[in-house]
């Protein structure tokens, strides 16, 4: 999906979520501290919106961040099966993290932006291809529940970060997953070998709202909190 239709169906949902309340532009730029003619623009698809802009208009719109993200029907539905849809629309999200210290971090700057997703953690490298490929203790794990977004810390025990990123980016059925690389500093190695590697970007721990907010335009932040339909390869 290219960046004007991510722009536009961003700008569709905030249109659907306003309608929703029966707030006008004006009201809703008030609520977010915004411009009207901002809002104009970010409905019309004409704007490249900053994460604190987003953050701002979830907040206005009463939904939560991947919220913002949800399909615009032809009938406008209510309250319930908006809830619904966007439960089942949002992405798993994979913590690979040794630290219990640096997880909670991640989850509570992850939780201060309002991303409401599944988590899950696992502590090292073995474990973390066992959830991806659905072996060893997550074998009942269903292959089509792979997570679509993972931040990968590279100091991991059994497994280190670096082989994991590899095997990730060496699988076709794993290979289109955005992997975040966690790293205690943004001029080593570390950094170079794992964009070699296929990392799709990097965060300097701890992780908190600023250095996410860096790293999810690289992304596409629709394409990290929704599902997407994936292209299987069993």
């Amino acid at each position: 999906m290219g960046k004007t239709d991510v722009k536009k169906q961003f700008g569709a949902a905030v249109r659907f979520h306003r309608n929703l309340l029966g707030i006008s532009q004006e009201e809703l730029a008030g609520r977010a501290g915004l411009h009207r003619t901002y809002i104009s623009d970010v409905e019309r698809g004409a704007r490249n919106v900053s994460l604190e802009s987003i953050q701002r208009l979830a907040s206005a719109l009463e939904v939560s961040l991947p919220g913002l993200f949800s399909r615009v029907g032809e009938q406008t539905p209510d309250r319930s099966s908006v809830r619904s849809l966007l439960q089942d629309e949002l992405v798993d999200i994979l913590i690979v993290e040794d630290s219990a210290e640096d997880a909670d971090l991640t989850i509570k700057a992850l939780n201060d932006i309002r991303i409401s997703n599944h988590i899950f953690v696992v502590r090292d490298g073995a474990a973390a291809l066992n959830f991806l490929f659905c072996k060893g203790e997550y074998s009942q794990r269903k292959r089509t529940d792979r997570p679509q977004l993972i931040l990968l810390d590279l100091g991991l025990p059994k497994i280190d970060g670096f082989e994991v990123l590899r095997q990730i980016k060496g699988d076709p059925r794993t290979r289109t997953i955005p992997v975040i690389v966690l790293t205690v500093s943004d001029g080593d190695r570390d950094v170079v070998t794992s964009q070699r590697l296929g990392a799709d970007g990097y965060i300097v721990k701890p992780v908190d709202f600023q250095n996410l907010s860096g790293v999810t335009p690289q992304l596409s932040l629709q394409w990290a909190l929704l599902k997407r339909v994936p292209v299987v390869n069993e």
